[in-house]
């Protein structure tokens, strides 16, 4: 299994509503891609409960079956398609860990 999280910054011109806005769809957006996209295990974006020693704005938490999956989930038009109008727009700094995991209890 492979653990794939993002850290983002949002765009300090943004107003408080509409990073707001931004969060939520962001959320919506990625979230939506759930049993979309082949090899996507589960995905969950974090945009609510964000204390005053953070320095990210909206977290992503997915989980993947393989390297591979995670490959081709960077290109799906979907996600493209979400990263393009939701995401990239909207942020300044990203931040990314991916890491290989064994999924035994």
């Amino acid at each position: 299994m492979v653990k794939h999280i993002i850290l983002w910054q949002l765009r300090e011109d943004l107003t408080a509503e509409e990073k707001e806005r931004v969060k939520r769809e962001i959320k919506a957006g990625l979230e939506g891609l759930a049993g979309r996209i082949p090899g996507l295990v589960s995905i969950r974006v974090n945009v609510d409960g964000r204390l005053e020693s953070s320095n990210a704005d909206v977290m992503l938490d997915s989980t993947f079956t393989d390297e591979a999956a995670l490959r081709a989930y960077a290109v799906h038009p979907e996600h493209v398609a979400v990263a393009d109008t939701k995401v990239r727009p909207y942020t300044s700094l990203r931040t990314c860990l991916d890491y290989m995991f064994n999924d035994v209890k």
